[in-house]
């Protein structure tokens, strides 16, 4: 981690507005110490070894600041947006939805379980957070994490009490959470023109489609075995029959095939250059084609209606794998726009291994609600004053 000199400074009025949003004097002294004790080196980030090196006298307050207390967190995101919409918002911008996995021991930490863990690779005992991070060109800034309660946590009260999980908070999918964030980031005035996640979030229709009713483009994973047609397939509905129960169930002039075999019957696969990086072009095998995926009602044989008109690529590895993608950039987008669509979702995993290396996102050791968003909160602002920082620089030095 490098810090330029008299960060200190920096980062006592870069904070002045997040002191504001806090309001109470306690806060505004404990909240610039925590975020201090993120940004110094130290193998550990926890409350206890961030107090000995910031606040060595006061490590109950700081305890009860980040991992007691039920502050609010809505009003230091809201100034979070302002300041990294101003750093890369614009129509230009992606927001990257993920999730990243907290490996954690024993069961009355909030939102613990078995499940898959990204960190690990596997499935294991851990905490998800539900990550959506805003990237303009090769510059990234986390801007939302909300913990994702599986429904065992949400149906079990007494265990969510224990936890100090807000009664109005009950079960949602990931996806749910994704668009609630979206939504609430928007309304803030957050500005991006595209959404970009994994097959986690692409393989769920009610996602692509709940981005699409919201304006906003979309770059998403899907598993090979989703249903497409072709773009030109023919529904209509069936002739009335002169007696009987009336046809109600529309008619679709085709089935539809798993992608794999579709990118086999109707796309060939090219080499293409989406941008320059440091070491030369960027450069990968795709097919790409245009396809209306089987997303819509679902009819009388079990088979579901064509949705709305995408892009499906498959990208072709050296090793022979393989991986696929919907795309619902418009008809007239260029082959390189799509893949550099696609390939910009690199940012959020970079993202999430930097707030684990250098700040310390995976150290909490607190069990309730509130400490792991406080904490996980602090740990974005500390984030996007570093990006702040290194934007400054970069920008010096041209």
């Amino acid at each position: 981690m490098n810090l330029c000199t008299g960060w200190e400074q920096h980062l006592e009025r870069w904070l002045s507005p997040f002191l504001d949003a806090l309001g109470d004097k306690r806060r505004r002294r404990w909240a610039p110490l925590y975020i201090m004790g993120l940004l110094l080196p130290g193998e550990r980030k926890s409350m206890q070894p961030i107090s000995s090196r910031v606040a060595p006298e006061d490590e109950e307050q700081i305890h009860h600041f980040v991992g007691t207390s039920c502050w609010d967190t809505e009003p230091l995101e809201t100034v979070l947006w302002e300041k990294c919409d101003a750093l890369l918002g614009g129509e230009s911008s992606y927001v990257i939805v993920d999730d990243t996995g907290l490996p954690k021991k024993g069961t009355e930490s909030v939102g613990v379980a078995h499940q898959y863990c990204g960190a690990l690779g596997k499935q294991a005992n851990c905490q998800c957070l539900v990550s959506l991070t805003l990237a303009r060109s090769d510059i990234f800034v986390p801007v939302c994490l909300r913990l994702y309660l599986p429904k065992a946590w949400a149906e079990d009260r007494a265990r969510c009490k224990r936890a100090k999980v807000p009664p109005t908070i009950g079960y949602r999918p990931k996806w749910r959470i994704a668009l609630d964030e979206i939504d609430r980031m928007r309304d803030a005035g957050m500005r991006f023109g595209c959404v970009l996640a994994d097959a986690g979030y692409g393989t769920c229709a009610e996602f692509r489609r709940g981005l699409s009713e919201r304006g906003l483009s979309w770059a998403v994973g899907i598993l090979s075995t989703q249903n497409m047609y072709e773009e030109d397939v023919k529904v209509t509905m069936p002739k009335p029959k002169k007696t009987g129960r009336p046809r109600v169930h529309p008619l679709v002039g085709k089935s539809p095939c798993a992608a794999e075999r579709f990118i086999e019957q109707h796309a060939e696969f090219g080499r293409i250059v989406w941008r320059k990086g440091t070491k030369g072009a960027l450069s990968g095998e795709f097919a790409i084609v245009r396809v209306r995926p089987a997303d819509g009602d679902q009819t009388r044989d079990a088979l579901h209606l064509p949705g709305d008109a995408a892009w499906l690529v498959c990208e072709r590895f050296s090793n022979g794998d393989r991986k696929y993608y919907l795309v619902n950039l418009p008809a007239s987008a260029s082959r390189k726009t799509i893949v550099a669509t696609i390939k910009a979702r690199w940012a959020c995993e970079q993202g999430h291994q930097q707030m684990k290396e250098e700040l310390g996102l995976d150290h909490f050791e607190g069990r309730s609600w509130w400490g792991l968003h406080h904490h996980a909160l602090l740990t974005m602002i500390a984030f996007a004053f570093l990006q702040t920082l290194r934007l400054a620089e970069n920008k010096s030095a041209a």
